[in-house]
C-alpha cells in the first residue's frame, strides 16, 4: 500500500470516530433538550392547573350542593393536582382546601361507622358494634392525617399563626381559605383524639386557632369566626376572657349565619352544647338550624359550606336518634325527636318487604 492510500485510509478511520462522537454528543443534546422542554412544559401545566382550579373550580364547587361529588372530586385529583409541585411552587393554598374536603370524607365514613356501632349495640351485638368502632377509629385516623396536612400547608402559605402577623388578603378568596386552613386544625386535633392514635398534631392548637380568628372579618364570614372563637373559649378549661359568655357569642353567631344563609355556627354551637352535655341545648340548636333552612335557602356563592353544615347537623341528630330508638333520623323529620312527637311514627312493614 503506497503512503497516499494510507494517508486516505487514516483520515478516513478519523472521520468515522468523529462522526461517532458527534452523533453521540448531538443524541445527548438532544435528549437533554427534551428534558427541558418536557420540564417547561409541566411547569407550565401546573402553573395553569393551579391557576384554574382557585379562580374557577373551588368557586363552581362551593356553589354546588353536591357533596359527595365535591368529595370524590378531592379525592380523586388531590394526587394530580399536587403533584405539580414537583415541577412548580407547591400549590398550597389548593391543598388546604383539597386536603380539607378529602379529610371530610373519612370523617363521613367515621360517622358512619359510629352509627353502625351503635345500631349494633342498641340490637345487642357486641361483635359487631366493636367491628364497627375500630373501623370508625381507622376512618378518624385517615381524616386527622389529611386534616393535619391542609394545617400544615396552611402554615407554608400564610405563616405560622403563632409566629406571623395577620395576612394581607389579596381577594375574598385568600381569606376564606384562610378560616378554612383554621378549621383543619381543630378538626385534626378532634379527629386524632378519636382515633386514640398519635400523628403529632399540636395540642395547644385550639388557643393557636382561638387568637387566629381575630383576623377575619366576622360579619363577611356569616358570624362563623366567632362562633368558632367561643367555641374553644367553651370547649378548652380556662380559655373563657373575663366578661365574655360563649354561648351568647353563638347566638349572635347563629343569627348572622341564619341571615346570611350560611348557618355553619350551628356546627360549633352544637359541639359547644355536646362538650358540656347539655342536650336541651343541642336539641334546640338542631331545630334551630331545620326551621332556617326551611326558611331560607342556601346563599348561593356557598352553597357547599352551607350543606355541610346541615350534613353534620343531620350526624349529630343521626346519633341521638340511633342511641335512643336503634334508627336515624326519619327522613324529612330534621328537628323533630322520638319523644315529642304529636303523632307516633307508624312504619309500614308491607311497604319494605
Amino acid at each position: 500500500m503506497t503512503g497516499i492510500q494510507q494517508f486516505f485510509q487514516r483520515t478516513s478511520e478519523q472521520l468515522q470516530r468523529f462522526r461517532g462522537v458527534a452523533a453521540g454528543v448531538a443524541v445527548s443534546v438532544a435528549l437533554s433538550g427534551c428534558g427541558v422542554v418536557n420540564h417547561m412544559v409541566y411547569k407550565t401545566t401546573g402553573d395553569v392547573m393551579q391557576g384554574f382550579a382557585k379562580s374557577h373550580t373551588m368557586p363552581y364547587l362551593l356553589e354546588s350542593g353536591d357533596l359527595a361529588m365535591g368529595c370524590a372530586m378531592s379525592e380523586a385529583t388531590s394526587p394530580l393536582l399536587m403533584s405539580f409541585g414537583r415541577v412548580t411552587a407547591d400549590p398550597d393554598q389548593l391543598a388546604v382546601m383539597l386536603y380539607l374536603t378529602a379529610g371530610g370524607c373519612a370523617e363521613e365514613e367515621a360517622r358512619e361507622h359510629e352509627l353502625e356501632g351503635l345500631m349494633a349495640l342498641h340490637s345487642l351485638k357486641a361483635e359487631a358494634a366493636e367491628d364497627a368502632m375500630i373501623r370508625q377509629k381507622r376512618a378518624h385516623a385517615l381524616a386527622a392525617q389529611r386534616y393535619y396536612q391542609a394545617w400544615k400547608h396552611h402554615n407554608t402559605y400564610y405563616g405560622h399563626p403563632d409566629e406571623s402577623e395577620c395576612p394581607d388578603f389579596d381577594e375574598d378568596m385568600d381569606e376564606f381559605v384562610y378560616m378554612a386552613g383554621l378549621l383543619t386544625g381543630l378538626q385534626a386535633l378532634a379527629a386524632e383524639i378519636q382515633s386514640t392514635s398519635s400523628i403529632g398534631v399540636p395540642k395547644n392548637i385550639g388557643s393557636t386557632v382561638a387568637r387566629a380568628t381575630s383576623c377575619l372579618n366576622n360579619e363577611k364570614w356569616w358570624g362563623a369566626p366567632m362562633a368558632l372563637r367561643a367555641t374553644i373559649w367553651a370547649m378548652i378549661p380556662g380559655a373563657l376572657p373575663e366578661g365574655e359568655d360563649a354561648f351568647e357569642r353563638l347566638e349572635m353567631a347563629d343569627r348572622q349565619g341564619e341571615e346570611a344563609g350560611v348557618r355553619l355556627s350551628h356546627v360549633f354551637h352544637a359541639l359547644a352544647a355536646m362538650n358540656k352535655g347539655d342536650n336541651e341545648r343541642l336539641r334546640d340548636v338542631i331545630r334551630n338550624h331545620a326551621d332556617a333552612i326551611e326558611a331560607k335557602p342556601s346563599n348561593e356563592e356557598w352553597t357547599m359550606v352551607d350543606k355541610i353544615a346541615t350534613q353534620m347537623i343531620v350526624g349529630i341528630s343521626d346519633r341521638l336518634w340511633v342511641e335512643n330508638t336503634g334508627h336515624r333520623t326519619p327522613f324529612g323529620q330534621l328537628g323533630t325527636f322520638w319523644d315529642d312527637q304529636s303523632d307516633a311514627e307508624v312504619m309500614d312493614l308491607d311497604s319494605l318487604l
